[in-house]
């Protein structure tokens, strides 16, 4: 079965998937995922392609949210196998962040560019990669003539990127499992759990003026200060004893603000500032809590503060609202994921956690045990040097068809 791997197949595919610049929200995500289902059928995999109702996820009290605009999504689910073994979902996302500033790349992002044993390009690592090694798995399975005994289903998701639209409509639709392997970029190693990341907003208001006369105002800007430092605070004490997955992380939950809006005029003091970032969820914490915490540390900050005591900042959660998760203490699937990686590559993956928020959460707040566990260096994603190892992609395919095999059964 393990000689059955096609690489030149496999290469092809990625290539495919790199050109189509399939950014969250966008036309071509669409594209991407009926191109995925075009794979699908000759693979002898059974085809759910739908498109999701938009309007009714979002009036949906658990809707994960989302920040891209967007008109239209689409499902995407093959299954094969028989009803007389486990399930194992393979699930990966085919959205993409967008490329930045062209000119700092080293050629079109969405041209794949190979050198030597690696193919640069968005999305190379995150996660298209990681989607062609589950493909590959699959027709190497198909072209060695094994029949399973229990099930395999291939997920391709849609708005990860944002939020966790595509994964949170598929298992609403009722593709659910026994376990799930997410296959993001991991290092050579296995994550068996993800920190949280929550999207807010924060305005602070102040009093124009005009700048000449700048002490009858007061600058919101200014007035943001005192938030910012006990932000900063806050961020150095909840990455003071953070989760022992995470141990290689410097601050594995990170606070940043991304974006900042104060003023209209650069003669007048400014009377309103809206900033925005990203707040990290620790492992174990509820998104509820986590708000509360962050919540509390504003007001503070606030009734500290002469002018804020008085015109307090307000707070919103908006965006991408993504919650930590984890795979139950003790269940097998980490080992079963890290013994066919080992038997594949000669030694096993370490236990790690991703400190970026992920779609494992989904799967596992509906009881789904999951660990992520693919091609790439997530360091490397969302950034000009974006690539994957074409080894290190082939080398993955083969351990999660041995992965297949010993979950799913075979007659």
């Amino acid at each position: 079965m393990l000689g059955s791997i096609d690489a030149s197949w496999a290469l092809d595919r990625l290539a495919e998937l790199i050109g189509i610049p399939s950014i969250t929200g966008s036309a071509a995500e669409s594209e991407a995922q009926h191109r995925l289902a075009g794979y699908f059928d000759p693979l002898g995999l059974d085809t759910d392609l739908w498109a999701i109702d938009l309007a009714e996820a979002k009036a949906h009290p658990d809707f994960p949210g989302l920040e891209a605009p967007r008109t239209e999504a689409w499902g995407l689910v093959g299954t094969v196998g028989g009803a007389d073994g486990p399930t194992l979902i393979l699930n990966g996302h085919i959205d993409v962040v967008p490329p930045g500033d062209a000119s700092l790349w080293y050629g079109d992002p969405f041209c794949p560019r190979i050198d030597g044993d690696v193919v640069h390009g968005r999305g190379a690592c995150d996660m298209k990669a990681g989607v062609v090694a589950a493909l590959t798995a699959v027709k190497a399975l198909q072209d060695s003539g094994l029949r399973l005994t229990g099930r395999l289903a291939l997920q391709s998701v849609v708005g990860e990127e944002d939020g966790g639209l595509g994964a949170w409509s598929t298992l609403r639709r009722g593709h659910k499992g026994d376990a799930a392997v997410i296959l993001e970029p991991t290092s050579g190693t296995v994550h068996t759990a993800n920190a949280g990341a929550l999207t807010f907003g924060i305005e602070v208001a102040g009093r124009a003026a005009h700048g000449a006369t700048r002490e009858l105002g007061v600058s919101a800007f200014e007035s943001f200060w005192p938030i910012h430092l006990a932000l900063r605070e806050l961020e150095t004490e909840r990455n003071a004893d953070p989760d022992q997955r995470l141990r290689e992380h410097e601050l594995p939950y990170a606070l940043s603000i991304g974006t900042i809006q104060a003023g209209n005029w650069a003669s007048s003091v400014p009377d309103r500032l809206v900033a925005q970032g990203r707040y990290g969820v620790a492992i174990g914490e509820s998104s509820a809590a986590a708000r509360k915490v962050f919540e509390d540390r504003v007001a503070e900050a606030c009734a500290n503060d002469p002018w804020l005591a008085d015109h307090p900042a307000t707070v919103s959660w908006s965006g991408g609202q993504f919650g930590s998760g984890t795979l139950p203490p003790g269940h097998p699937l980490l080992t079963w994921v890290q013994t066919a990686a080992a038997d594949i590559r000669g030694t096993t993956p370490p236990e790690r956690a991703a400190a970026y928020g992920s779609d494992l959460r989904l799967y596992t707040a509906v009881g789904i045990p999951t660990v992520h566990f693919g091609p790439g260096d997530v360091r490397l994603a969302h950034s000009v040097r974006e690539q994957v190892s074409i080894s290190d992609l082939l080398s993955t395919a083969r351990a999660v068809a041995l992965l297949i095999v010993r979950t799913c059964g075979v007659r």
